[in-house]
């Protein structure tokens, strides 16, 4: 079996600078030298659960840059690039840009008037794209994803601020099973989600706020943030290794292991 790959950019320049989610306070920093040492060690449970990383370069100015997730949807080795909502990220898209080029991937964009922010809020369950919005993605840019990937988009709308990406409050583990908390999304998309997705394992609101949904899956390795033992207990009876790593320091900025990946 194939290694996956992944790809991460280190904390150096890591920091709350500005605020564009409700986890976000400039009064409340992280601390970069336990940042750092937090991201070293998801590197570590990554590669020793069979993943291999490969590093974005980090960028003085592009504190967010390394949340890898936002920078684009990757199909094989087709990446559709990310355009930001906010101002502040938006100087990141050259960056990545430049890097999937060079690593041999056929970089694709949207229309600058779509927003969409990468594997952050559009995530494959099956061949199904399951894609959140409006909070920082809109619907246009999910239709014309749909057509340029020839791929089944089904969008859901997010409805707490804090679960502002649908990284934050889905993960899907396998093609027909995923985690998600329930309360982030309206009725409409809570039913969608029961009707497309056989097995839903469901996070309480504490643990979802522990950014529990925030998972990488690496075969049947679950990794995510500590503090989420029933999620733990659930992975278990349905056949997956959960393991915990903490990030404090990336929860303070809204996000935690998937979106540093």
């Amino acid at each position: 079996m194939k290694s996956p790959r992944i790809l991460m950019c280190p904390p150096t320049h890591f920091g709350i600078e500005y605020e564009i989610n409700p986890w976000m306070n400039r009064f409340r920093p992280a601390n970069r030298e336990l940042a750092e040492q937090q991201w070293y060690d998801l590197v570590v449970v990554l590669e020793g659960s069979g993943a291999t990383i490969d590093l974005l370069k980090p960028v003085p100015g592009l504190p967010d840059m390394v949340f890898t997730a936002n920078a684009a949807l990757i199909i094989e080795q087709r990446a559709v690039l990310s355009n930001f909502r906010f101002t502040e990220r938006q100087r990141e898209i050259g960056y990545t840009a430049d890097w999937f080029r060079n690593a041999g991937f056929d970089v694709e964009t949207l229309p600058e008037e779509m927003l969409f922010e990468g594997t952050g809020d559009a995530l494959f369950c099956g061949d199904t794209l399951f894609a959140g919005y409006p909070i920082r993605s809109q619907l246009i840019g999910h239709h014309h994803i749909g057509e340029q990937l020839e791929c089944r988009v089904i969008s859901l709308v997010l409805c707490d601020s804090c679960f502002y990406h649908l990284d934050t409050c889905f993960c899907p583990l396998g093609p027909e099973i995923a985690v998600w908390y329930p309360g982030a999304f309206d009725d409409y998309g809570r039913a969608v989600l029961r009707e497309q997705i056989p097995e839903l394992i469901a996070v309480t609101p504490e643990e979802a706020h522990h950014f529990a949904c925030n998972a990488v899956v690496v075969g049947t390795t679950v990794v995510t943030n500590a503090g989420c033992p029933k999620l733990h207990e659930q992975l278990r009876a349905h056949g997956f290794r959960p393991v915990e790593t903490p990030l404090s320091e990336f929860v303070k900025s809204g996000g935690s292991a998937k979106c540093l990946t």
